[in-house]
């Protein structure tokens, strides 16, 4: 009998010290958890809610912004231009580059530049270089896209020249503007950088493959030349949007989480130098942070049928402009 209680008081005293290292660790886990939380609680404060605009001066005396005569890039130009930035606007339209330059200039009492191009071409970029010579750059704005359009790749690739122009635009522009600024701020030892990418470029985004594809370039190259530059004083940052007002993404209705493209840039500035990937906005913080923190599967289930019903709304609306043709 005492062999047994014996044997049974072992196995006791075995089995609580295995509780108590289980508790123990458990402990450890659930801290950690906490902590991860508490920081990213924290993280989302510091950027998003306590930045301020940078002393744009201190970097140069001129801006330069692609894409800039609409949505989100014509919000960089204005913002820019409002806090005392002669801005260098480069776009497809001449009539429009025109028109945006002007009024900017007489609102704002500064100067602006205008260069019409097509980023869709490759050979443009050295009668880039010629008009920028001279101009003290501080700031380029590699806003310019396109090919947000919900097909299948062979549906999208179907379209004449369209695989060619999404990547001219979406990736090569952004690498060769920055060929052509980035020289004169390493020699200065002073820059900021802000590529435009997309929150279709945090995780792969079908329906929209080469957008997304190109968008993630955007985001890689971007902390790339934060890591080669930052030691030499150039601020280099991606900035991925969730659903902002604009053209492109057929002026949705605003919100808490839709914003005007003027409060979006209005806030994405004030994260300039505070994180290498900006969301822009708190409400976008908080989406990238939930998809971040949800399984692969979940999210490739989600974002595959949200696209693909986006896709059914294009073929209708494809189809039915053919017939009024």
């Amino acid at each position: 009998m005492n062999y047994l209680i014996q044997n049974i008081y072992s196995l006791l005293m075995a089995f609580l010290e295995n509780l108590c290292g289980f508790q123990c660790f458990a402990q450890l886990v659930a801290g950690c958890v906490l902590l991860n939380f508490v920081w990213g609680c924290w993280n989302l404060v510091y950027i998003y809610c306590l930045g301020k605009f940078p002393d744009f001066h201190k970097y140069g005396k001129w801006s330069v912004v692609t894409g800039g005569t609409d949505g989100i890039g014509l919000a960089f130009v204005n913002k820019l231009a409002a806090l005392g930035q002669n801005v260098v606007i480069i776009s497809r339209n001449p009539e429009k580059v025109k028109n945006v330059a002007t009024g900017v200039a007489k609102e704002y009492n500064v100067e602006t530049k205008q260069i019409a191009v097509d980023f869709g071409r490759s050979d443009i970029y050295q009668n880039i270089a010629k008009d920028l010579e001279g101009l003290d750059v501080g700031t380029l704005v590699n806003n310019v896209g396109t090919g947000f359009e919900p097909l299948t790749f062979l549906e999208f690739a179907d379209q004449p020249q369209m695989v060619e122009k999404v990547i001219a635009v979406n990736a090569e522009s952004l690498a060769k503007m920055t060929q052509i600024i980035l020289p004169q701020m390493v020699e200065k030892r002073r820059g900021i950088v802000i590529n435009m990418g997309s929150a279709g470029g945090i995780y792969p985004t079908p329906f929209v493959s080469m957008y997304s594809a190109t968008k993630m370039f955007v985001d890689c190259f971007s902390k790339c030349m934060h890591s080669e530059y930052s030691d030499k004083g150039i601020i280099s940052m991606s900035i991925m949007p969730f659903t902002v007002s604009t053209k492109m993404t057929h002026n949705p209705s605003t919100n808490l989480i839709v914003l005007t493209p003027a409060n979006y840039v209005s806030s994405a500035l004030k994260t300039i130098g505070r994180c290498r990937r900006s969301y822009g906005c708190l409400s976008h913080a908080i989406q990238g942070k939930v998809i971040e923190a949800l399984p692969d599967f979940l999210v490739s289930w989600f974002v595959y049928n949200m696209f693909s019903t986006k896709r059914q709304h294009e073929l209708k609306f494809r189809e039915s402009a053919s017939k009024t043709q």
